[in-house]
């Protein structure tokens, strides 16, 4: 039996501004490429418009609706016992272009009513400063961070929230799932490469070229904005988040093996390596030949990266993938990119496997190259939720996901692993990300929201509620 998690062990959940918030043209907030994103199914990807079309449904302009409902969610988060809670701030909700010399001051009111309810209920805020939601005027302007001149905007941004929240805020991390930017998905997601571009998601075209000169143009934003922080604020710490893909060899192929070491290279090192260590790693060159991209660097960008490295460490784990080199084998979906389908494994209502010993893997192997403190800020399983005539939701299935995935956490702990917190994600149920559906739902609570955009927006418990509420009153200890 593991020992069990370090006394200050940061339990919470985690949340995103574009799919949990709402109110997308309250109080002067701009539109976020978010915003311009459809609704859509497990089997009708959503889509991207330019303009926005008559009678079809945006769910992040509504979402959740925690502009209106953020006191009542957060006294939940405070009834489960959340020691942290990471949310986003909206980008656009601060300079509703991107552009603005000066912040919208009724976007920043918002926040600081955010935080001190956090903090009268003693919850740590952790906050992502760009969380999925560029505003959709840079995608115009100039692709999107394809465009150099997002990287003073962003800085722009991040001064601005740095001085208002310094007495508020502690945690920050720069971009969520910087990585995304390696995959062509990321474009819509993480990028903004998208000008000019409108339909499905899936149809959006492949630009090696224009996203890994965003992603350079991100590193750089994130160094600098780190540096900034480390100069003006000390008390801050400023973190990294990473979509973290766990990817097996299918068989003993050393074919199969070597696949598997490159896809994790592009998918995991890449990002990871230039945030922590400050450097593009050894493969970098190998990346960019192979996929025709040559990287426009200004003088000042390698010496920004080496002075603007991360605190600490968090990422993502939903599953793990398996790779391989025979391409007959079945495939299998996943979070960002897919594999082929691992037989010792078994998959959730959206196809994505179920692998919690992947996540104490994941967790050793990010501590031996980095050895920085971790946090895993999002995990969880997104699945169809049934509410019985009394109002009771009885999600074992998300207990389980979430027991096995906690004891395997406990596990690289005993390992020697330095793991701070977990935040599971859409810990209130939220819009998915990747579908532009409620339906798949995650959280301990849920709100009545439906895909075709009815609803109360009512808050209820979940059984999964309860149990975790006695997982952190027990610091990991009591998992039954």
């Amino acid at each position: 039996m593991a020992a069990g998690f370090p006394e200050g062990f940061l339990w919470g959940g985690a949340t995103a501004a574009n799919q949990f918030e709402g109110a997308w043209d309250v109080d002067g907030k701009g539109a976020s490429v978010s915003d311009h994103c459809t609704n859509g199914t497990h089997t009708s990807p959503k889509r991207v418009t330019i303009g926005f079309e008559e009678g079809t449904l945006y769910p992040s302009r509504e979402a959740t609706d925690f502009y209106h409902h953020y006191k009542e969610d957060i006294a939940l988060y405070a009834e489960m016992g959340f020691k942290v809670f990471r949310l986003s701030i909206n980008w656009t909700r601060i300079f509703p272009t991107g552009m603005e010399s000066e912040p919208n001051e009724a976007g920043l009111a918002f926040y600081d009513r955010v935080f001190d309810e956090l903090r009268a209920h003693d919850i740590e805020p952790l906050v992502t400063i760009s969380h999925y939601e560029m505003p959709y005027a840079l995608v115009e302007k100039c692709n999107g961070w394809e465009g150099r001149e997002c990287i003073e905007y962003y800085l722009n941004y991040c001064r601005a929230i740095f001085e208002r929240y310094q007495d508020k805020v502690t945690y920050w991390l720069t971009f969520n799932e910087i990585n995304a930017g390696t995959q062509p998905f990321g474009a819509v997601l993480s990028t903004g490469t998208i000008k000019g571009f409108e339909g499905s998601i899936f149809d959006i075209p492949n630009n090696p070229q224009a996203r890994f000169q965003a992603l350079h143009h991100q590193f750089v934003a994130s160094a600098l904005a780190v540096k900034y922080a480390h100069e003006h604020y000390p008390q801050f710490k400023m973190g990294c988040m990473i979509a973290f893909s766990a990817q097996y060899p299918y068989s003993c192929n050393p074919a199969d093996v070597l696949s598997a070491q490159y896809e994790m290279d592009i998918m995991d090192w890449y990002c990871g390596d230039v945030q922590v260590r400050g450097a593009y790693p050894y493969f970098a060159q190998r990346i960019w030949d192979e996929q025709g991209v040559k990287i426009a660097m200004e003088p000042g960008d390698i010496e920004a990266l080496a002075e603007g490295t991360v605190d600490f460490y968090t990422f993502s784990y939903y599953m793990s993938t398996a790779v391989s080199t025979d391409p007959s084998l079945a495939g299998i979906e996943g979070n960002l990119i897919g594999g082929v389908k691992n037989p010792y494994l078994e998959s959730s209502d959206w196809g994505w496997q179920i692998d919690p010993e992947g996540l104490r893997w994941s967790l050793n192997e990010i501590y031996a190259r980095y050895q920085i403190p971790l946090m895993v800020v999002e995990n969880g399983l997104g699945a169809f939720d049934k509410v019985e005539e009394d109002g009771s939701i009885h999600d074992s299935y998300r207990i389980d996901y979430l027991r096995r995935h906690i004891e395997c956490m406990r596990d690289a702990v005993a390992d020697g692993v330095d793991l701070i917190g977990y935040t599971p994600w859409g810990c209130t149920d939220l819009v998915s990300a990747s579908t532009g559906e409620m339906a798949k739902r995650y959280g301990f609570v849920f709100v009545d929201k439906y895909d075709d955009g009815t609803g109360t927006l009512a808050r209820s418990r979940k059984d999964s509620f309860y149990w975790y509420k006695k997982v952190i009153e027990s610091n990991g200890a009591d998992l039954a």
